[in-house]
This record gives structure tokens, C-alpha cells and sequence, in this order.
């Protein structure tokens, strides 16, 4: 990888690594939203080994200072959700854009990243939908046991529905792979079945 790509991902990483909210990982503290985008590029690796640069961008930026638009701050129904989802993808955007410009990336390179975190065209193009299939995969694997503690069976296994239908072929092959607690494990056949 070349020296643009690896200053893009330290710089990243610096912004995620100031998130006030934390969360301990095998025994050990780290700022949430670091911890998430190495997770996602984690999974990009095992998912999309020769996955283009732009998405291993986009998949490591995909949070980036997510707790700077506080969930709280929208209605605390679906409309009000989905505002604060669209308002995050700008953000995130933003923020991805200016690291790139300043570290010398071209206009198109920028574009194509920031179209890949606003998850356009989802079932439409490729590096949007591995992008798409590696955040459910992220989500699965080590947020869905935390989740569930929170809701109603029944809630989770419409959100396991929604989860899967955004999911290509591979992703769910590759989701049926992933470790899971008896729980998760559970809720997902029953949303599946």
C-alpha cells in the first residue's frame, strides 16, 4: 500500500481514537469507534481479500466520529432515526473527504469513497454492496449478542430480517460462518426459518 492510503488510515484512526464512548474488548478499553472500523477492516480482509483501495477506505471510515451526532438529539422514532442516519453518512463523508484531500488523493478517488459511505446503489454496485455485507457482517459477529440484551425477541428477529435482506448471497454464507453466542445463534435461525 502506498503512503497516501496509510497516512488516509492513521488519520482515521486519530479522529476515531478521540470517541469519549468506550468499550472493552478481551479485557482490554478502546475508544468505540476505533475499535469498529478495525473490525470492519478486519472482516473487508477476510470478506474481499483484493478489494479496491477506495473500499478499504470507505469500510475503515465508516463511523468515523459517529458520537459527534447524537442519536438523542433526533425523535426517538423511525423517521427521526432515519434522519440521524442520513445526517451521519454526511458527516462521515465530510469528514473522510477533507483526510483524502489533504493527503493528496484526486477528486474522482474522494467521490467514489464518499458515494461507497453514503451506501448508494446497494444491490446495484459491487464495492457498495461488499461494503454493505461486511457492516452486517461486523454487526452480527460482535453487536447483535449486546443488542439483543436490550430488545424483545420479536424485535430482534425483524431486525435480523431487515439485516438479511440487505445481504448478498456471499454475505450470508459467510454470516452462517461467524461465531455467535446460543442466543444470537438461536434468534437468527428462528428470523431465518
Amino acid at each position: 500500500m502506498d503512503t497516501k492510503f496509510k497516512e488516509a488510515i492513521r488519520l482515521i484512526d486519530s479522529r476515531n481514537s478521540k470517541d469519549p464512548n468506550k468499550e472493552i474488548y478481551q479485557g482490554e478499553e478502546y475508544p468505540k469507534e476505533l475499535l469498529y472500523s478495525q473490525r470492519m477492516t478486519q472482516h473487508l480482509d477476510e470478506f474481499s481479500p483484493d478489494a479496491p483501495e477506495e473500499l478499504r477506505i470507505a469500510a475503515r471510515a465508516q463511523h468515523i466520529c459517529r458520537w459527534q451526532v447524537a442519536r438523542n438529539e433526533y425523535p426517538m422514532d423511525r423517521v427521526g432515526y432515519l434522519k440521524w442516519r442520513n445526517d451521519l453518512k454526511k458527516v462521515h463523508s465530510e469528514i473522510t473527504a477533507e483526510i483524502l484531500e489533504k493527503v493528496g488523493y484526486e477528486k474522482d478517488f474522494i467521490d467514489r469513497v464518499t458515494f461507497l459511505i453514503q451506501k448508494k446503489k446497494i444491490k446495484k454496485d459491487e464495492d457498495s454492496q461488499t461494503l454493505e455485507d461486511v457492516i452486517c457482517l461486523v454487526f452480527l459477529e460482535y453487536y447483535l449478542k449486546d443488542f439483543a440484551a436490550k430488545h424483545e425477541d420479536e424485535k430482534m428477529m425483524d431486525i435480523i430480517k431487515k439485516t438479511w435482506a440487505k445481504m448478498s448471497e456471499r454475505g450470508h454464507q459467510a454470516a452462517l460462518k461467524l461465531p455467535m453466542d446460543p442466543k444470537s445463534e438461536r434468534l437468527v435461525k428462528q428470523a431465518l426459518s
